[in-house]
C-alpha cells in the first residue's frame, strides 16, 4: 500500500483504514444447543410437558418489554408483512421525518426463519423429546442512534434461545467522534471524501479495534431484553458476542474525481486480467505452493467478477465465504475492502479457551470479539497486499516506449547482456514469477525463483545447475534495471521502472487480439 500511495501522492489527500459494517451475534451459550437447553430446563425445574407454556410466558415478557420501550420513547412499532423489504430505508425515513438525533428510532417486527426448540413425542421410546430445528418466529428490529455507534440496529429473536444480532458501522462511529471533537470532514453517504486531520481520524478508527466490545454490546442487550439476566432463577446469564461478518475498508481519498475516473478503468482491467486464483489466495492470507500455484489440498472455490453498483463499479474476488473487493465511491474515493465471514482458515497465537493458563500456540481464529485484533490485522494485510499489486498499473507511456530498450543488448559491469524476449516462454515465465504478490514486501532470492521455475529437487548437481541459470536470469533483469539487490542480503526487489514495465508487458500478453484491437482503436 505504501508503494501505491507513493506513486499517487500528488493525487491523494489521505487514506483511512478501519471497520465499515460489522454484524455481531449474541448467543446465550447455555441455550444454544440441545444438551445445554435440557440442562437449563433441569436447572429451572421445568418439565418437557411444561415447556410450551413456560417458553410462551418468557416470550410474552420479552414482547411486553420491547413494546414498553417503544412507548417510553414514544416511537412507532410497526409490523411488516414481508421480511425482504429494506428495514434500514424505513428506519432512516422515520428518523429523518421525526428528526431523531439520538435514542430509539422505531421498532419493526416481522416473521423470519430461525433455530429454536419444540417438544415432540418419540413414537419409538414413547417419551417426549426436545428438538432443535429450523422454524419461523417473530423478530424485532430495534433501530437506534447510539451516542457511540451512531445509526445501527439490534435484531432480537422472540423465542428460545433468544439470539441477538447487532449491526453497527465503524465509519458512523468515526463521524460521531469527529463531531464531538469539532473536527471538520466531508461525508457522502457512508464515505468520508475529506478529513481535516487524517492522522487523528485514523487513530479513532484504530481505537475501535481494542474497544470494550463486550461491554458496549452487553449494554444494548440489557436495554432491549433485560429479562435475559434472570432466566436461571434470578442468576445472571450473559451473552457471548461473536462477529458473524466484518468489513474492513481502506479508503484512498483522491483530490480530484477526474483523476480517479481516469485511473480506475485501468485498475479494473488489471484486476480482472492479471490477478489469478493464487493471487487471490495470497491476498487473503492463504498459502500457495513453492511454484506459486494453488495447493493440491485446496478444496475451496475462487471467483472474480465485475458488477456495476449504485455507488460505482466494483471488482470482487471471493475465496469460499471470504472476499476482497475494490470499487470507486462517491466519485473521489478508491475503496479496497476485505470481508471475513468464515475466519476458521486464519490462525491466531492464543491459549485454549478452556485452558486460560495453558500453552500459547497457533490456533484457529474464533469469531469471538476476543480475537478482534488479529482479525483486523489480517484484514488490513489483505488490503495492503491488494494495493501493492495495483501499485504499477497507471502508466501513460506507450508500451512501445516502455519496452524499446528491453529487447536490445546492454552493457552491464563491463559485460554485454542480451535483450529480453518477453513473449518467449522462458523470459515470460521469469517475468510472471518476479511479479508474484508474495514477493511484494520481502522481495525474492535465487532459491525462491528456482522453486517457482523448476520445482523442488533433492539432487545437488541439478540444484547447482538450476541455481546458476537463475543467477544468469537475475543478471539479465538487473542489467535492464528491472530489479535491484537489497544491500547486504541475497534478496532482490522490483524497481519502480521494473514494476511498471513488467505489469504492462504481462497485461498486454494476456489480452486477446480483439481486446488489443479495441484498445488501439
Amino acid at each position: 500500500m505504501n508503494q501505491f500511495l507513493t506513486n499517487y501522492q500528488r493525487d491523494v489527500r489521505g487514506c483511512l483504514s478501519g471497520f465499515d459494517r460489522i454484524r455481531f451475534r449474541g448467543t446465550l451459550r447455555w441455550l444454544a444447543n440441545q444438551r445445554g437447553m435440557m440442562g437449563f430446563l433441569w436447572a429451572v425445574q421445568v418439565k418437557l410437558k411444561e415447556f410450551v407454556p413456560f417458553s410462551q410466558a418468557i416470550t410474552r415478557q420479552l414482547r411486553d418489554q420491547v413494546e414498553a420501550l417503544a412507548l417510553q420513547y414514544a416511537r412507532p412499532l410497526n409490523y411488516l408483512n414481508h421480511s425482504h423489504v429494506s428495514k434500514e430505508d424505513i428506519a432512516r425515513k422515520i428518523a429523518e421525518q421525526d428528526r431523531i438525533t439520538e435514542g430509539l428510532i422505531g421498532v419493526l417486527s416481522t416473521l423470519e426463519p430461525c433455530f429454536s426448540y419444540e417438544v415432540r413425542s418419540n413414537a419409538a421410546t414413547k417419551h417426549l423429546e426436545l428438538r432443535r430445528q429450523r422454524m419461523r418466529c417473530l423478530h424485532y428490529y430495534l433501530y437506534f442512534i447510539d451516542p457511540i455507534f451512531g445509526f445501527g440496529h439490534l435484531r432480537l429473536q422472540t423465542w428460545f434461545p433468544f439470539t441477538i444480532h447487532v449491526c453497527v458501522n465503524g465509519r458512523e462511529w468515526l463521524c460521531r467522534e469527529l463531531d464531538r471533537q469539532g473536527m471538520g470532514y466531508v461525508r457522502r453517504d457512508n464515505c468520508l471524501v475529506a478529513v481535516e486531520d487524517v492522522l487523528t481520524a485514523q487513530q479513532i478508527l484504530d481505537d475501535q479495534i481494542t474497544a470494550d466490545w463486550q461491554g458496549l454490546l452487553n449494554r444494548l442487550a440489557i436495554w432491549a431484553f433485560p429479562a435475559h439476566r434472570e432466566l436461571v432463577n434470578g442468576e445472571p446469564m450473559h451473552y457471548y458476542w461473536s462477529a458473524d461478518d466484518t468489513e474492513w475498508a481502506t479508503d484512498i481519498m483522491f483530490r480530484s474525481p477526474r483523476r480517479l475516473a481516469q485511473l480506475y478503468p485501468q485498475l479494473l482491467r488489471h484486476g480482472m486480467q492479471t490477478f489469478s486464483s493464487p493471487d487471490v489466495l495470497r491476498f487473503l492470507g492463504r498459502k500457495t505452493t513453492a511454484a506459486g500455484e494453488v495447493h493440491g489440498g485446496f478444496a475451496g472455490e475462487v471467483l472474480s467478477d465485475v458488477r456495476r453498483r449504485p455507488e460505482g463499479v466494483r471488482i470482487k474476488h471471493r475465496l469460499n465465504f471470504n472476499s476482497i473487493k475494490m470499487y470507486n465511491k462517491q466519485g473521489s474515493v478508491l475503496r479496497v475492502e476485505t470481508t471475513l465471514t468464515h475466519p476458521r482458515d486464519i490462525k491466531v497465537f492464543r491459549r485454549k479457551e478452556t485452558e486460560p493458563d495453558g500453552k500459547l500456540a497457533w490456533r484457529r481464529l474464533r469469531k469471538g470479539v476476543s480475537d478482534f485484533p488479529r482479525r483486523c490485522e489480517v484484514s488490513q494485510a489483505a488490503n495492503e497486499r491488494y494495493l501493492d499489486a495495483l501499485a504499477a498499473v497507471e502508466e501513460t507511456t506507450p508500451l512501445k516506449e516502455l519496452a524499446a530498450h528491453l529487447c536490445n543488448a546492454v552493457d552491464w559491469q563491463g559485460r554485454s547482456v542480451r535483450g529480453l524476449r518477453p513473449l518467449e516462454s522462458e523470459d515470460h515465465a521469469l517475468l510472471e514469477v518476479v511479479m508474484c504478490g508474495e514477493f511484494a514486501i520481502q522481495g525474492f532470492r535465487n532459491r525462491d525463483l528456482r522453486a517457482h521455475l523448476f520445482g523442488e529437487s533433492s539432487d545437488e548437481p541439478t540444484k547447482k545447475r538450476q541455481s546458476a541459470q537463475i543467477t544468469r536470469r537475475l543478471r539479465l533483469l538487473r542489467a535492464h534495471k528491472l530489479i535491484k539487490k537489497v544491500t547486504g542480503t541475497h534478496r532482490y526487489h522490483l524497481t519502480k521502472q521494473g514494476r511498471t514495465t513488467i505489469t504492462a508487458l504481462l497485461a498486454a500478453s494476456n489480452c486477446g487480439t480483439k481486446q488489443l484491437t479495441e484498445m488501439a482503436a
